[in-house]
């Protein structure tokens, strides 16, 4: 199906969907404009299903679901089901430490040296002095992964199993001078959950769930695969070429131990209230933190594009520089963008081409309506079909929000 069909479809959805007379946007569970473009591309690009969610930082304007929970089966994903949310959970892992920051209990400059003292003693000098600025901000020099299946013994806890990929450390060679370039790392999130466990005593599930999940009523937020295993009872995993994987539930997932970089699943709705919440930050509202550690989470410490569990780029819809992350366990896809007036960025800094199948086309070259927004959209498989069908997915959704905002500033006042 080529763009010119995708966009009649998204045109008379748009077309029969009502009108948003002198009233903000508000919720449209199942909204069917959306359904009607994700059908479209879902189509286009063989994957299982689709759903998405356009939201500000007053919560969702409006979300849709299309295609179904399990290739094979006539199970149709609804706008309710969960999602795996792979990295996606790196925000969320950022944002515990900074609950943790607020209250005193870490710094943003903290070391590992300090928080380990009796296993750092055995790493190299500048491994010692590695920050939490840098883990989470992957410029600690650290490589991409441990052999995580042979860390994940059923025998230990998830917090010794963390523990132990701190004492892995000394046995690890920095790739780079830590602070001195970019390196993408699950390990460096991992090592980051490990030191909230030291300091709270419990597990980074427990933590999150009390310090971020509970506070924003993310009542859905759990961890690892999805469903009752051997029930179709929301969207089943797939392959890049689209198989179903053969089992579902819990256990089918990266181990355990990678949670802080990556475990999290979500319904859409709840997913939208964290990002909603990040939102909120650019304009003072109320929020979980308070704004100058949002400040800290969407600024890039050490210059570049990478932020705390965020890439930065320029997107003309966004007005300038826009926000966004992309996660996958192999068999889920899930990718966020948004805006953000409370991001600040190095002048001239180019985003990392490891990141580039974050891109999506620019609708065209108007600016975005007044106030923050955000696109989410998640699909059940992972590779690179899935990766361009959830890039064009969210494209449509942000010509979808901006056909609506302009259609309710013409009738009342700017969103």
């Amino acid at each position: 199906m080529n763009r010119t069909r995708i966009a009649a479809i998204l045109l008379i959805a748009l077309s029969a969907s009502p009108a948003f007379p002198g009233a903000p946007p508000r919720e449209d569970p199942g909204d069917a404009r959306i359904a009607a473009a994700l059908e479209a591309i879902r189509f286009e690009h063989r994957v299982p299903a689709l759903a998405g969610a356009i939201l500000t930082g007053d919560g969702i304007v409006a979300i849709g679901a299309a295609g179904v929970r399990k290739a094979g089966t006539d199970v149709a994903v609804t706008a309710d089901d969960q999602w795996h949310l792979g990295s996606d959970t790196k925000a969320m892992t950022a944002t515990l430490i900074g609950v943790l920051v607020e209250q005193g209990k870490l710094e943003w400059t903290t070391t590992l040296e300090q928080v380990f003292p009796d296993i750092a003693a055995g790493f190299a000098p500048e491994l010692r002095r590695v920050s939490l600025l840098q883990l989470l901000s992957h410029r600690a020099g650290l490589p991409a992964n441990l052999p995580w299946f042979a860390l994940a013994k059923p025998d230990k806890s998830l917090r010794e199993q963390r523990l132990d990929a701190v004492r892995a450390l000394a046995n690890v060679k920095l790739l780079s001078e830590p602070g001195s370039a970019y390196l993408y790392s699950n390990l460096g999130y991992v090592i980051a959950g490990a030191v909230v466990e030291r300091k709270l005593s419990k597990s980074w599930e427990e933590a999150i769930s009390e310090l971020v999940f509970a506070p924003l009523g993310m009542t859905s937020a759990g961890f690892g695969g999805l469903g009752t295993p051997g029930l179709i009872d929301q969207p089943w995993g797939h392959n890049a070429e689209g198989k179903p994987v053969p089992k579902n539930g819990p256990e089918v997932d990266n181990p355990a131990v990678l949670g802080p970089a990556g475990t999290v699943h979500a319904t859409l709705r709840d997913w939208a209230k964290f990002v909603a919440d990040q939102l909120r930050a650019g304009r003072g509202g109320k929020a979980l933190l308070k704004p100058k550690t949002y400040m800290q989470l969407h600024t890039p410490p050490f210059g570049g594009d990478c932020a705390l569990g965020w890439l930065l780029t320029e997107r003309d819809w966004g007005g300038g520089t826009v926000m966004t992350h992309a996660g996958s366990n192999t068999m889920n896809f899930a990718v966020v963008w948004m805006t953000s007036p409370a991001v600040q960025r190095s002048p001239g800094a180019a985003i990392d081409q490891r990141s580039d199948a974050l891109r999506i086309e620019t609708p065209d070259g108007r600016r975005s309506p007044k106030g923050d927004f955000a696109v989410l959209v998640v699909t059940n498989q992972g590779g690179p079909a899935a990766t361009k069908a959830c890039d064009a997915a969210a494209g449509a959704l942000i010509k979808l929000f901006r056909a609506i905002s302009a259609r309710h500033v013409s009738t009342s006042s700017p969103l």
